[in-house]
């Protein structure tokens, strides 16, 4: 298919709109993702704006003034004088007329911010399943498409709902995060110029968030851009963690608790430790906002190697919050250059391998591109153990591997980040902790496959007496291939 060219990437997305708009049936698509992530603009770019009609929802409004804002824009579109409608029920009846009086082939209906119509005793969503149920289900070619923010009020109460809507939205589109590749595509098409080294800086930064890497100016440095948008007065992006919260979850201050924790533990915690660390009682809340934010991309689930189900934990993984946490909830917001000045502070170089790491967390699919496994079955994970001394006496330091891939190929390559401006030099010293982590690894697991010491560096390895150490390698330039 021709694809549109004003939007980048997401062709998996539109093919699936094109799909959806060619059957002949009634369609109610439901698109959801992060606050940010290009929602609206997928669904406006791909219709060129012509919809026969569409309406977006307010956050925080009255039941009332919506009502009137649905009302204003019926009148646009029809072309008529209305009342204004009592209820939903009555708005959903005057959408109802409208529709009904055009005679096409296909009509396309959106909705926008569906979630912050929702308000409490407004009876929106009862009203809107009555609405779909009982006639808009029924008719041809009519294709209603409605986004959302607030994943957790689409996943539970819209796609998820147990009443009216039950089974009825029959089309869901995910929406995530840019990666690499579609970040890079977009900056070109910005007109901004930067290699990829300062582009996966930025990615550490802000995310593979459209709206954000649109805010980017190609006029200035990356230094200078990351002051403009959060330390310089009156910052763009200095308030939006408060406002994301704010508008995807209803009881945001518990979000945040949990999000505000795994800021402060690298690796993650288990559920149980979660829960102790924020004295909450042991009930359904904790297990309900952990599924939320591993569902809204904020957080991760993953089973250490060789774990059962039960030692799961959780991994705070949105870049935009690490670093809100780290750097701009922490300065006091008097220094407008703060991140120009903080260019070779060690507290700087610490997030900045740590951010690396997450980096790749998002890349898994492009490094088993590289290592030519992208076809075989495997688990992705990660391992620890505490220091030990074996019946023998043999005396084992504790490590972590943040990245093992546990293939069906009788291999596991254990992976290990490394951010840095020039090809990656491998100490002696390094050297050692690499072959006595593989063989604690291999010691404490019984592991009997081959274990592939795997490092993942932004320019490569400079080749060594030490760099034999390592049996493959991904680099900065592999994580930005696009996966087929």
């Amino acid at each position: 298919m021709e694809y549109n060219s004003k939007i980048i990437g997401r062709r998996h997305e539109q093919d699936l709109l094109t799909e959806y708009c060619e059957t002949p049936k009634a369609e109610l698509v439901a698109v959801y993702g992060r606050r940010r992530v290009g929602k609206t603009y997928l669904i406006k770019q791909f219709f060129d704006g012509k919809f026969d009609f569409s309406f977006t929802g307010s956050f925080e409004t009255p039941r009332s003034t919506q009502l009137t804002l649905f009302k204003k824009e019926l009148e646009r579109y029809s072309g008529r004088k209305l009342l204004k409608p009592k209820d939903w029920y009555e708005a959903f009846s005057q959408l109802r007329d409208y529709l009904s009086s055009l005679k096409k082939d296909r009509i396309i209906v959106f909705i926008d911010e569906l979630p912050w119509l929702d308000t409490p005793k407004s009876g929106f969503l009862s009203a809107f399943s009555f609405f779909w149920n009982n006639w808009a289900s029924t008719i041809e070619g009519l294709k209603l498409f409605v986004c959302g923010s607030a994943t957790t009020w689409m996943m539970s109460k819209f796609i998820g709902d147990k009443g009216g809507l039950h089974g009825r939205v029959n089309r869901q589109i995910y929406l995530r995060p840019f990666t690499l590749y579609e970040t890079e595509h977009f900056l070109r098409n910005k007109k901004i110029d930067w290699d990829r080294y300062q582009i996966v800086e930025a990615y550490m930064t802000i995310g593979g968030i459209p709206y954000y890497l649109d805010m980017i100016e190609g006029n200035m440095s990356l230094n200078e851009n990351i002051d403009h948008l959060f330390f310089e007065e009156g910052a763009a992006l200095r308030a939006e963690y408060d406002f994301i919260f704010r508008s995807l979850f209803k009881n945001s201050k518990v979000y945040r608790n949990v999000v505000e924790l795994l800021s402060e533990k690298r690796h993650g915690m288990t559920r149980m430790d979660i829960q102790k660390a924020l004295g909450m009682e042991d009930g359904g809340l904790l297990t309900e906002v952990l599924e939320n934010l591993c569902k809204c991309d904020f957080i991760r689930r993953y089973t250490a190697f060789g774990k059962k189900e039960h030692g799961q934990i959780f991994q705070l993984i949105d870049l935009f919050s690490l670093y809100h946490l780290q750097f701009v909830e922490k300065s006091n917001g008097q220094d407008s250059r703060f991140w120009s000045n903080m260019q070779d502070n060690p507290r700087r170089h610490v997030w900045q391998g740590y951010a690396f790491e997450q980096v790749c967390l998002h890349h898994v699919d492009q490094i088993k591109q590289r290592l030519g496994i992208l076809g075989v079955l495997s688990n992705v994970c990660s391992w620890e153990c505490k220091a030990f001394t074996d019946k023998d006496g043999n005396e084992y330091k504790g490590t972590q591997i943040d990245l093992v891939i546990d293939r069906r190929d009788e291999t596991v390559n254990l992976c290990e980040a490394k951010f840095s401006v020039e090809p990656y030099a491998i100490t002696e010293d390094y050297a050692e902790r690499l072959n006595s982590r593989r063989e604690t690894f291999r010691t404490v697991t019984g592991t009997r496959k081959s274990l592939h010491t795997t490092l993942i560096t932004t320019y490569g390895i400079k080749q060594n007496k030490y760099s034999h150490v390592v049996q493959r390698e991904v680099t900065m330039d592999d994580l930005f291939s696009a996966i087929p």
